[in-house]
């Protein structure tokens, strides 16, 4: 049951990855039984400011990731330790896994769990296909940086594009991660929440 203050995302487009095989673990993370994007009502009200943007720049936002239940912190922090690198070539071909949490790519209390922090790119409306980014969703890189400079001269624009949107709609972006934004104004800033998205 979704908690005060949250709600069920639906005029967005979304593909919450953890709840799916699509991710760097290779298989649903735990505290997500269905692909349902659930944020704070905060979140939700600034993401429709942001997505009317996008629109009336000819794109669409996609969320990829929003409320994060502690318990899938939890389970990201036991696949850390263990041997399983299936995901190792596409999504931290440089790094070892078990780095990855004091390298500041995966963060033990997030502003996810907090129902502050959104994940999303820019997509065509009509085809769905994401702009170029440089990087996917999720790479653990410094391609991922937002101002990176190993990327190609549309991706940088395409991830200057996107940071406008979401800046001019009251969020802040984590600076190793383009797709990452918080919520400067968060509903929440001292809970952190371990409901299941179902």
């Amino acid at each position: 049951m979704i908690p005060d203050g949250f709600c069920s995302l639906e005029k967005i487009p979304f593909d919450i990855r953890y709840a799916t095989h699509n991710n760097f673990i290779g298989r649903p993370i735990a505290g997500y039984t269905t692909n349902k994007c659930i944020v704070s009502n905060a979140v939700a009200n600034a993401l429709l400011i942001a997505q009317e943007k996008a629109m009336m720049a000819g794109y669409s936002l996609i969320v990829f990731e929003a409320y994060r239940p502690l318990k899938a912190l939890e389970d990201i922090v036991q696949w850390s330790l263990n041997t399983d690198i299936q995901n190792k070539d596409r999504f931290y071909p440089d790094l070892d896994k078990d780095t990855l949490f004091e390298q500041g790519y995966i963060a033990l209390r997030s502003t996810h769990t907090r129902g502050a922090a959104i994940d999303v790119t820019l997509i065509d409306p009509i085809t769905r296909e994401e702009l170029d980014m440089g990087t996917e969703f999720d790479f653990f890189g410094t391609a991922s940086h937002t101002a990176s400079e190993d990327i190609s001269a549309s991706a940088k624009s395409n991830r200057q594009r996107l940071l406008s949107i979401m800046e001019s709609s009251g969020f802040v972006n984590y600076d190793k991660e383009w797709w990452h934004f918080t919520l400067k104004n968060e509903p929440f800033p001292n809970t952190y929440f371990d409901f299941d998205i179902n």
